[in-house]
């Protein structure tokens, strides 16, 4: 312990003295033992304020700081006298240890606490005195009301508040020692009237140190300019305490520092926390605040919040509540809602949030929390017509009288729902097994919630625990794991292709005739139809099962009937059809039965087409709900369409109806076409061939296919046609999806501005274009009237701020370098120049162009001018260059006011007249013969060359700093420059005119002639100045500026954008507020400065890896920071170029600090638009003129921050934060770093405090620049119940603000370019915007994102264009004109109100909602909101970039669809779409992995179809009868699903993507060049990825969060891991398909090598890529050092045997059982053994085969087989038998017999006997297929092999497998590695971006010694 006490202090000094600084940002980083305090300690005690006072005066009077400790110590003890809670030990034994340090200063005297007490009394004096703490708050008011920046302000707000918290610790324990200590009377007095003074006066004192978060409500606050806005101010008066409300009790305690209101009663009345009661006051002010604000500004005297307002807030909030009063045919809480008067409306507007804000996880409820309103509304009503107020009989504990809402009301529903948690198993469990939130939810979905007691009972049936014996049941779905729920969910597309099928087949079979026959059998659709409705009812009654007992009455009642109806239906008209069949055979029937069936059919479809239209057709929909009332529609509306509370009115405008029935026609059409002609039609005649065919020889034992009219055959043929046929209308989806999304693109503009020279030419019109769209009118004031030019100019002035503010955003990103800022800068355009000036980038070279133009001029001027102006900026540039050089020559010799070389008015001083009167006749002069037409007769255009020469000399020294030696430099240079101009420029006549002049004469001959000039002092002269010698001097060309291409392409984006259709912008005063929402765990925050040097095993540093992949970005980087030239190891030597080389760093990766610097441009922009605004209003008096327009001071201006903070708040919810920050992690001193460089940014984190106590805390960084904590609300219980991201987002979106949020995520990026267009994005929400062309309000608004990861590699690259063409063109069409976009993650932006109030932004449940963004759009569709998609705007992504990354990544997804397939949002969506809808919803969800995996099965489907022809011998004999097989139909399909496979139809909409957006040719270039990379390797291979995991997922379950990680890869990945994460899905399936296409070439029926070959290049190629793409594009995969090095690590990893704790990328057997893990129930194991049957047709077909068997196809041929087999295993097990030592010898020699005698054995059997050595690899075919189907049925069956005692065998079997697979991958890679050049050629193929940037890659895969250079 006292090693511990010696070394504690110094221990955490260092921690905190390494803790990153501010580095620039507002507060200074916290130091000492304050930050170090336990959190129990804080929660009741300002402990940690008085160390924090202690460190402040311990430079002053260290014996202060001892005292102040001594009593923290004191405190610390008190409070927790046994030190249990967490680090409290440690920290008491730490102080106490700085103490004895203390107090050993003190020569060891004695303490005396007395003397201590009057020391700290006198100090506390002097301190008053020394700060003038009575003058601090009026200099500070005085400040803030002068409008000084907000830096001097916040300087003095900071002092302020540090001084003030000094006092108040030193206070507090003044207090306390005198009630402890004896003293002094006096002395007792003195001190205690002086803290009675201090609490009585400590209002403001209290106010500025008090925590909030954006507006200090608890306390006033003047250094928070918030709190006096206007409609803040009448916000906080409409929650104010009413005088009808009934009076608080005598002893409720009023607050002290502000006046009691609404949520004072409702704390009190129900018990609500007092955080929770303070977050959201502050919510409800900000909603009620903005809502005036959308309506108008109230007055600054007396504001007041309008009626309207007030009532917009209370329908929108209470909007659920309402509707769901209204379907359970409830009362609202009063008896109308007109009835509610305006106090009543905000008390339970307030009620209902501080209900949500205390819920949890039952916010996921969102109707168990209108269940909850309901009745404590109710309560409330009771209370409020009482004349005093007292607690709710609900939350009030009988035993304790205690009153709390959390511990009565949702303490017990949550521990209901974490018994049901525990249930799932961690996820393991099957979902019918355990009750989800939806379930919970899905109950108050039913009157009879209504007849629960409120507060809810413990023994109510809702409340109902599982346990062990007895689950409890779902409530109105269940999730059975099938793939029937695609069946069952959307019945109607696959009953209508089958019927479309059969029709198709029909006429086919008809030979294409319509007529009555062929009329007669189309009519055998109405069986089908029939019997496949009833199908689909028969499912509905099986997967109800396990809610029978709970779900609704009516519910049930429904299935039962529809079971019945469709199974009698079916009966009977299949009934009728086989006596219309009967009638057909027989000639003399009067068709009786056709007519009563036809009369049948066309009642029922008459019935089922009416209701469908009055349910789903939108035009009669109110119709439809009019017919309700009566019994007879309503029944059969009900039996057509289960109603439930959610997925009542989906339908759209009629227009948008037809609109996506028309796209669906379209597609039916070319579907139908292509596979009647191209598929069915063909398959015909050869189906009636080989029906007709009789006595088909058979080469094995045919057990199946006697005297069925070679059904097997006939089926094998049509298996793949069938196939395509139920993918292929996803095909005809991609390819009209494409053309409309380009068509739509266009019409929106899109890709108007591609290329930098399109920039140049446009720039002219984008000042026009910006004031129409991204200027508020507020800000338009100036550009009022006026000519054309000025209006030009002053549109030109308003732009030119953002734009400049737009390229200082792009160099502090280090995108571009200060000289090119320069040039992209545009002027203010403020000056009286008579023209609007342009930035340089578009006039560089053009002076000296026209100069060139003059030289060579033979015509007359106005031709001149007209060869200039065809260039318009040479034009412009030739103007500015005149006037600027009038203006700074007129400037020159102004006598007006004279200064000397200090800089100080010389008035003594007075330039000679005669140089003014030589500039001023001479521009006269000039510019008379402009107007005459007549300037060559004035001057020689040959000549302004050499005058050009002189006067860019003379700028070149005006733009230096005045000095005596430069100023007469500048004489001279002027004077040269007169000599020119007149007897060189100057034709005769005007020379001799300025010869005859005598002042000019006098003054030259006497040397007076500018000898004295004025130095420009003017700041617009000087910058003048400093652009016309720009614009003289650079020769750059404007192609190349800026040479970044991330720099090219953002502001192509932007300014092509300011074309679009986009809403005009409000005042930022009056536009909706949002919040941005970030979810983290414990990705990378901040790269340290250690981890940029680490290299990989490659020897790669990911600083060396950004210094190549950026070499510019890195030059630019180094001349930001003022260390050009310097190498990075030097930047270690100074902290700051440290920290910012960190931060350089991560903003290139994936990154938190590069999301918060991104989502921060929020801030910075609506600080830059409201500052403008105010100016331009005149809110902020004092500027005139050009001022007007500056941006200059705006992140200082107090109004400007204060109006941004009030509109826009930014959330990130670290979930761990609070153990971080315990264990003291890099993350979390980089999140704090994080806060303390922006202050708007909040930290949400689950606290632990043990013994099962768990809080939601937000935390800001504070004056010291520690963590500050906001708010503490407890929670019931561990909040993670289901999946951690959504439940992260559900504990943390409480502390939200505003009207919308936009959820990001970690990985993102923004642009203070785009984060100027997030006002007009959010007029979106604006009625007036949508209701033109929509049925109701968007509830999330789609954004566009761009992938910021696909710059280097050729994977990145692929992910990138497939990621951005869904993204852009693919979200575009489903958001019109399909109307089925959903919510596919982040960036979009919510309604927040409607979505709180509805569950949430996504959905939590286990397993089942894994992907969870998607629920969020789902739920918001079936809640009928309306989710829309903008391109006017993007938000940056990173994505995966190497394949293990995309491959984990598009695993999860594939496993998160298989999820979705089971779930209730899909089933219901399914259902309650109209039907066209419905196609498009599911082709665009989880159709697009069945129709994936239906394209791997296809390949399955034909090859084993092949196979069972060739073994059975039917191929041949087919073939030679019929001659013909239906090639052309078999062509189609595999052509098709050739394409699909090898990402074709991926890439079409990736190819229009780039047409629209980069032009043809560039686009042509880039789809041959991604061909070129092996992109189809990479389509195929992710195919495979897919049908894995989606698969696997529905038959197993299994799927889970799978971590990518984020990082650079470009390091090589070893072939054991390689074969670990691909074996199973997709070696083994590769293998198979070699296998089948092997015994089709040996076997089959092959007329022509070339037929084959056509045929099966599609199955080959797939085996190919899913064998060997994971190492193609692997870096360094064919290196042979690397090759070697991964064979001795894959068979080290192969027969590692392990141990305990030992993991699967460590040994090959652990890695083998948690391969097995996925196989859990006794359905997947019979699943599993049906599909492992297959693999027993190769050895039963290949032993009837061999020469050895002839021609005998008898069973025992198959039975000896079996027995080979038996003996082969019985050697192997001799072979790998592993005995004790003793027996070793014994051993050997029997292996060594054995091998002899079999050697010599098959000998003598090939001798003889008719074996043959083919026959022997055929035969190991066959045993090898056999061998991998018993290995198999042995993994499945695990339980039974190891009672059998045979599981070890089996293992060492499937060893040999792995074995075997690893070398036949291995083998060809090794071979290629010998050659050199297949390194270099994948190299090329990986980084081919790098390499055509021109880019030195192979440093990067050289390793170590490129690191050198660095």
């Amino acid at each position: 312990m006292s090693r511990v006490s010696r070394n504690w202090e110094r221990l955490v000094r260092a921690v905190l003295r390494t803790r990153p600084s501010g580095g620039g940002g507002r507060v200074p980083p916290s130091t000492g033992l304050a930050d170090a305090v336990p959190p129990s300690l804080v929660k009741s005690t300002n402990i940690d304020a008085i160390l924090q006072a202690a460190d402040e005066v311990q430079d002053e009077d260290p014996n202060i700081a001892r005292i102040l400790c001594e009593q923290a110590y004191t405190m610390a003890q008190n409070l927790d006298p046994t030190s249990d809670g967490r680090g409290v030990l440690q920290f008491k034994t730490g102080l106490m240890s700085v103490i004895k340090q203390k107090r050993s200063k003190k020569d060891g005297a004695k303490i005396d606490r007395e003397r201590d007490i009057e020391l700290l009394w006198n100090f506390y004096k002097i301190f008053v005195r020394r700060h003038k703490v009575d003058d601090m708050k009026t200099e500070q008011d005085k400040m803030r009301e002068s409008g000084v920046s907000t830096e001097k302000f916040e300087l003095k707000t900071l002092e302020v508040k540090r001084v003030f918290a000094t006092i108040r610790a030193i206070l507090d324990v003044l207090n306390i020692l005198v009630k402890d200590f004896p003293i002094d009377g006096h002395v007792r007095e003195e001190i205690t009237n002086e803290i009675n003074l201090k609490m009585e006066s400590d209002n403001t004192l209290r106010g500025e140190l008090t925590p909030y978060n954006i507006v200090p409500l608890d306390a006033p606050s003047m250094s928070n300019t918030i709190g006096f806005f206007p409609e803040v101010k009448a916000a906080v008066a409409a929650i104010g305490y009413n005088a009808n409300f009934p009076r608080f009790p005598n002893d409720f305690k009023i607050p002290e520092l502000r006046n009691p209101d609404m949520f004072d009663l409702l704390e009190y009345v129900f018990g609500f926390q007092k955080d929770n009661v303070r977050n959201q006051r502050e919510n409800v002010v900000l909603i009620i605040a903005n809502a005036q604000c959308r309506l108008g500004l109230p007055s600054d005297h007396d504001p007041k919040i309008d009626e309207k307002a007030i009532t917009n807030v209370f329908l929108k909030v209470l909007d659920n509540y309402i509707k769901w009063c209204r379907y359970l045919g409830e009362r609202i809480v009063c008896n109308s809602i007109e009835a509610i008067d305006k106090n009543k409306r905000v008390i339970f507007v307030s009620l209902y949030f501080l209900i949500w804000g205390e819920a949890a996880n039952v916010r996921f409820l969102p109707e168990c929390i209108c269940y909850i309103f309901h009745h404590m509304a109710k309560e409330l009503d009771t209370i409020l017509n009482q004349s005093e107020a007292g607690p709710a009989s609900s939350c009030k504990n009988n035993e304790n009288g205690s009153v709390s809402f959390l511990e009565e009301i949702i303490c017990p529903i949550y521990e209901t729902l974490e018994k049901e948690a525990v249930n799932n198993k961690n996820g393991k469990a099957a979902h019918s097994a355990w009750r989800n939130y939806d379930d919970f939810n899905e109950y108050f979905w039913s009157p009879s919630c209504l007849k629960l007691n409120f507060p809810i009972q413990k023994d109510s049936k809702f409340l109902h625990k599982p346990t062990k014996k007895k689950r409890t049941a779902k409530s109105s779905f269940v999730e059975h794991r099938t793939f029937l729920h695609l069946y069952r969910s959307f019945h109607r597309l696959w009953i209508f292709l089958i019927l479309m099928f059969q029709i198709l087949t029909i006429i086919a079979f008809h030979d294409g005739k319509i007529n009555l026959d062929t009329f007669k059998s189309v009519l055998s659709i109405g069986p089908t139809f029939a019997i496949l409705n009833f199908i689909e009812s028969f499912l509905d009654v099986l997967f109800m099962f396990g809610a029978y007992t709970t779900a609704r009455g009516f519910a049930i009642s429904r299935l039962v009937i529809r079971f019945f109806w469709f199974g009698i239906c079916s009966a009977f008209v299949c009934f009728l059809y086989i006596k219309v069949l009967a009638e057909k055979n027989d000639q003399n029937s009067e068709s009786i039965y056709f007519q009563i069936y036809v009369l049948v059919l066309g009642v029922y479809a008459a019935v089922r087409i009416s209701f469908a239209f009055l349910v789903k057709f939108p035009a009669i929909h109110s119709l439809s709900e009019k017919s309700d009332p009566w019994s007879f529609f309503q029944f059969f509306k009900w039996i057509y369409e289960e109603r439930y509370f959610v997925g009542r009115g989906l339908y759209e405008r009629t227009s948008d109806y037809f609109r996506y029935v028309l796209f669906w026609l379209v597609i039916f059409v070319c579907k139908f076409l292509f596979t009647y002609y191209l598929q069915i039609e063909p398959l015909v005649e050869p189906t009636r061939i080989i029906h007709g065919l009789k006595a088909l020889p058979y080469s094995w034992h045919d057990l199946v296919s006697k005297d069925n009219n070679n059904a097997l055959s006939i089926a094998s043929l049509w298996a793949p046609i069938v196939a395509i046929y139920l993918m292929d209308i996803h095909i005809w989806y991609t390819l009209l999806s494409a053309f409309v999304g380009g068509v739509m693109g266009a019409r929106a503009r899109l890709g108007e501005i591609r290329s930098i020279e399109m920039l140049h030419k446009r720039f002219e019109n984008f000042p026009q274009a910006f004031s129409k769209n991204l200027v508020s009118p507020m800000a338009k004031r100036l550009s009022q009237d006026g000519s054309s030019v000025q209006q030009n100019k002053i549109e030109a002035a308003t732009f030119a701020p953002f734009w400049n503010e737009i390229i200082k955003s792009l160099r502090e990103e280090d995108y571009i370098s200060n000289r090119e800022m320069d040039l992209l800068s545009i002027p203010s355009n403020t000056g009286s120049l008579k023209l609007v000036q342009w930035p340089l980038f578009l006039l560089s070279s053009k002076i000296l162009l026209a100069i060139d133009l003059a030289l060579d001029c033979k015509e007359s001027p106005e031709e001149l001018w007209n060869r200039i102006s065809k260039d318009e900026y040479m034009g412009y540039a030739v103007q500015e260059c005149y006037y600027s050089a009038e203006r700074i020559l007129h400037s020159l010799v102004d006598d007006k006011e004279i200064h000397d070389a200090t800089g100080k008015l010389d008035s003594s001083a007075k330039l000679d007249a005669a140089g003014r009167i030589w500039v001023e006749r001479l521009f006269r002069e000039i510019n008379s013969s402009i107007s005459d037409h007549s300037l060559f007769v004035t001057i020689k255009p040959k000549k302004l060359k050499s005058v050009l020469t002189r006067f860019t000399a003379l700028t070149g020294l005006l733009v230096r700093n005045e000095t005596p030696e430069l100023k007469r430099g500048v004489s001279k240079a002027v004077l040269d420059l007169y000599d020119a101009v007149t007897h060189e420029l100057l034709t005769s006549n005007p020379r001799e005119q300025f010869d005859t002049i005598q002042i000019l004469v006098k003054a030259q001959q006497e040397g007076r002639l500018f000898a004295r000039i004025n130095w420009p002092r003017d700041p617009e002269i000087i910058e003048q100045i400093k652009r016309l010698h720009l614009l003289l001097t650079v020769k750059d060309s404007s192609a190349n500026i800026p040479k970044n291409l991330e720099a090219r392409r953002r502001l192509q984006f932007f300014t092509n954008s300011l074309f679009m259709d986009i809403p005009s912008a409000t005042a930022v005063s009056e536009m909706i507020p949002f919040c941005v929402f970030t979810p983290y765990y414990s990705e990378t925050v901040l790269y340290s400065y250690s981890s940029l040097w680490v290299e990989n095993v490659d020897g790669i540093s990911t600083l060396f890896y950004l210094q190549t992949i950026f070499p510019d970005e890195w030059e630019n980087f180094l001349e930001r920071i003022g260390r050009s030239d310097t190498s990075a190891e030097a930047l270690k030597e100074n902290h700051s170029d440290t920290l910012e080389l960190r931060f350089w760093a991560s903003y290139r990766g994936q990154t938190l600090s590069r999301t918060v610097r991104g989502m921060m441009y929020y801030r910075r922009a609506l600080m830059l638009q409201s500052y403008l605004e105010k100016r331009s209003s005149g809110i902020e008096d004092g500027y005139t003129g050009a001022e007007i327009l500056s941006s200059r001071g705006y992140e200082t201006s107090l109004l400007s921050r204060a109006q941004a903070d009030l509109k826009f708040t930014y959330v990130v919810s670290c979930q761990i934060y609070g153990q971080q920050k315990l264990k003291k992690t890099a993350e979390a001193a980089d999140i704090s770093l994080l806060m303390q460089r922006n202050e708007a940014l909040r930290v949400a984190f689950i606290h632990d405090e043990g013994g099962n106590q768990f809080y939601s805390k937000l935390v800001k960084a504070d004056i010291h620049g520690k963590d500050q904590e906001i708010y503490s609300i407890k929670l019931p219980g561990n909040p993670k119940l289901g999946e951690g991201k959504p439940e992260n987002q559900n504990h943390a979106i409480i502390f939200t603000r505003g009207s919308a949020i936009q959820t990001i995520d970690m990985n993102q990026d923004n642009y203070l370019e785009e984060a100027m267009k997030i006002r007009n994005l959010l007029e979106e929400f604006d009625e007036k915007y949508w209701n033109s062309h929509s049925l109701r309000a968007p509830t999330i608004l789609g954004v566009r994102e761009h992938v910021f990861t696909g710059s280097v590699s050729s994977l990145a690259a692929f992910m990138s264009n497939q990621e951005t063409s869904f993204v852009t063109l693919g979200q575009r069409v489903l958001a019109y004109p399909l109307k089925v976009r959903m919510h596919y993650g982040h960036p979009d932006v919510f309604d927040r109100i409607f979505h709180l109030s509805r569950g949430g932004i996504s959905k939590a449940s286990r397993v089942i909602n894994i992907s969870e963004d998607i629920y969020a759009g789902f739920n918001s569709t079936l809640r009928q909101g309306n989710i829309t998609h903008h391109e006017y705007i993007q938000v940056g992504k990173g994505r995966d970039v190497g394949l293990n990354q995309i491959a984990l990544f598009e695993g999860k997804v594939a496993g998160g669809n298989g999820e979705q397939v089971l779930s209730r949002d899909i089933y219901r969506l399914g259902h309650l779409f109209d039907f066209f809808r419905m196609l498009s919803f599911y082709f665009t969800t989880v159709g697009y992995y069945v129709c994936t995996m239906m394209t791997v099965l296809t390949v399955y489907v034909f090859l084993y179809g092949r196979v069972y022809l060739a073994l059975s011998g039917l191929d041949a004999g087919i073939s030679t009868m019929a001659r013909m097989l239906g090639n052309t139909a078999l062509d189609a399909a595999l052509n098709a699903q050739f394409l699909v496979q090898i990402g074709i139809f991926t890439a079409v909409p990736m190819v229009m993507g780039f047409i629209l957006e980069k032009g043809l040719l560039k686009a042509i270039f880039s789809f041959v060049t991604m061909q070129l990379q092996l992109c189809s390797v990479f389509f195929t291979f992710s195919l495979g990825t897919r049908t894995h995991y989606f698969g696997r997922t529905i038959l197993h379950g299994g799927a889970k969060y799978k971590a990518t990680g984020r990082g650079f890869v470009v390091e090589h990945i070893t072939f054991a891991e390689n074969y670990r994460l691909y074996s199973r899905s997709h070696f083994v399936k590769a293998l198979e398909i070699a296998l089948l296409l092997i015994v089709y070439i040996a076997y089959g029926y092959i007329s022509r090598s070339s037929s084959f070959i056509l045929v099966t290049f599609s199955s080959w190629f797939l085996v190919l890529s899913w064998l060997f793409a994971p190492y193609i594009f692997n870096p360094s995969g064919f290196e042979w050092q690397k090759t070697v090095e991964d064979f001795d690590d894959w068979t080290s990893w192969l027969l590692y045997r392990g141990g305990v704790g030992v993991k699967g990328e460590n040994s090959w057997e652990f890695w083998w059982d948690e391969e097995q893990a996925h196989i859990q129930t006794f359905r997947g194991r019979i699943l599993e053994t049906i599909l492992s049957l297959r693999f027993f047709i190769f050895q039963y077909g290949i032993v009837y085969k061999l020469r050895l068997t002839g021609k005998d196809t008898s069973l025992a041929i198959y039975g000896f087989s079996w027995i080979v087999l038996f003996g082969i295993v019985v050697i192997f097990k001799i072979f790998t038998s592993k005995k004790a030592a003793n027996y070793q010898l014994v051993t050997r020699f029997i292996q060594g017999v054995t091998a002899l005698l079999l050697i010599a054995a098959l000998v003598v059997v090939i001798a003889l006997t008719e074996l043959s050595i083919p026959d022997l690899f055929a035969s190991g075919l066959a045993f090898v297929a056999t061998g991998w189907a018993i290995l198999c049925l042995s993994i499945t069956w695990k339980k039974v092999v190891k009672l059998m005692g045979l599981w070890d065998s089996v293992r060492e079997i499937a060893r040999l497998y792995d074995a075997g697979m690893g070398m036949i991958i291995f083998a060809p890679v090794a071979i290629l590695s010998w050659f050199p050049f297949v390194t270099t050629f994948q190299s090329r193929l990986l980084f081919n971006q790098a390499f055509s940037r021109g880019l030195e890659f192979s440093k990067i895969l050289a390793g170590n010694k490129a690191n050198v250079q660095v």
